[in-house]
């Protein structure tokens, strides 16, 4: 059975909570326009090119390249929680897989990056959470009480 995706009009209220949080000003015309496009795409957005997806047909991970204000490779997307029942949303960093090696002279200023990075990904999960959306740390919380409500 394939879970189901959040509702369109959450994704842009997710993806319009991420802008605000990720720059101090506009982001570039490309993410204007991405945004764009999946505002106005006449078929469902998670049908939208604006979506890169992987995994199985059924069961994807959706994400959008959106950037923030210090790195323009932090990634907004949509993967299957635990349990496989729903998609939640989370902002993605991508930028572990890149670090300079301990010594090297990009090292010290990358890791900074990735403090910087982290700390706007913290910011915007927790609007999401704030707002109601789906994210890892919802989904925890949500799973604890209802373990808890079924052991009493």
């Amino acid at each position: 059975m394939k879970p189901n995706l959040p509702e369109p009009s959450q994704c842009l209220h997710a993806i319009q909570l991420y802008l605000s949080l990720a720059y101090d000003s506009d982001p570039s015309t490309t993410v204007l326009s991405q945004v764009e496009t999946l505002r106005s795409w006449p078929g469902g957005i998670y049908d939208s090119p604006i979506f890169a997806r992987i995994g199985h047909p059924i069961v994807q991970r959706y994400s959008i390249r959106l950037g923030n204000r210090f790195y323009p490779h932090m990634k907004f997307v949509l993967e299957l929680a635990p349990g496989g029942q729903q998609y939640l949303f989370r902002a993605d960093t991508h930028d572990r897989h890149v670090c300079p090696p301990p010594g090297s002279k990009e090292h010290v200023a990358f890791c900074e990056l990735m403090k910087k990075n982290q700390a706007i990904a913290e910011k915007i999960e927790a609007a999401w959470a704030e707002a109601g959306l789906p994210t890892f740390k919802t989904f925890l919380k949500d799973d604890l009480a209802r373990r808890t409500s079924e052991g009493q």
